[in-house]
Parts: C-alpha cells; sequence; structure tokens
C-alpha cells in the first residue's frame, strides 16, 4: 500500500520565507491574474518559489507557499526577491492565499464568466 503523501518527512533544504508584499495583478489575457510576492530572502543565493499547494477539492483559498531553497554554501547576506506566479487553474472559489513564514494574506478574485 502507498504511503500518504502528507506524512512523508519534510525536507531539510526548503523553508517557507517571508514576503513584504503580495499583489494580485491582471494578466494580459482578460479574466487572468498573476500573483506577484517580494521581499527580503535572508540569503543572497537562496532561490525563492511560489509554489501552489495540492488539493482534492478546490478549496475556497486555494493556498500559494512562499518558499526559499539553498544548494552546496549558503551567502548570509540579505537580499531583494520578486517572484510571479500564472493563477491559471490555481485559484480557490473565493481567491488564493499567500502563505509566508509568520504571515499569510489573502486575495478575493472575481469569479470568471
Amino acid at each position: 500500500m502507498a504511503e500518504d503523501f502528507t506524512n512523508r518527512p519534510a525536507p531539510d533544504s526548503v523553508r517557507l520565507i517571508d514576503f513584504d508584499e503580495a499583489k494580485v495583478v491582471p494578466g494580459i489575457v482578460p479574466e487572468t491574474f498573476i500573483l506577484v510576492v517580494s521581499g527580503e530572502k535572508p540569503w543572497e543565493n537562496m532561490t525563492v518559489r511560489l509554489v501552489p499547494l495540492v488539493y482534492i477539492r478546490q478549496p475556497e483559498y486555494w493556498g500559494i507557499e512562499v518558499t526559499g531553497s539553498l544548494t552546496g554554501i549558503g551567502l548570509p547576506v540579505t537580499a531583494p526577491y520578486t517572484e510571479s506566479l500564472p493563477l491559471d487553474g490555481i485559484t480557490g472559489t473565493k481567491g488564493i492565499e499567500v502563505i509566508g513564514a509568520y504571515k499569510r494574506e489573502t486575495f478575493d478574485l472575481p469569479k470568471r464568466s
């Protein structure tokens, strides 16, 4: 029997990091949106990604984690980051929730016609 994915060990190389600002902007195509998140990463050579959570059913607010990962030796100098993610196919019935290390922010999005 396959082990439940959520019960597997968490990686040591990836962590939630915080963000200073998150906003949803309109995409080029009508009724599309892009999430833009910015802040300070704690390591200059850290890779920041916006990672949508996985759901079996569409939630009210689709969670999107702000993650940082390091490979090799970290350079302990803070640096600004800005990451974006198209929201096609990853919105809840009401919108999205941006999840950082110590804060969360929800955004209501208009329903598609």
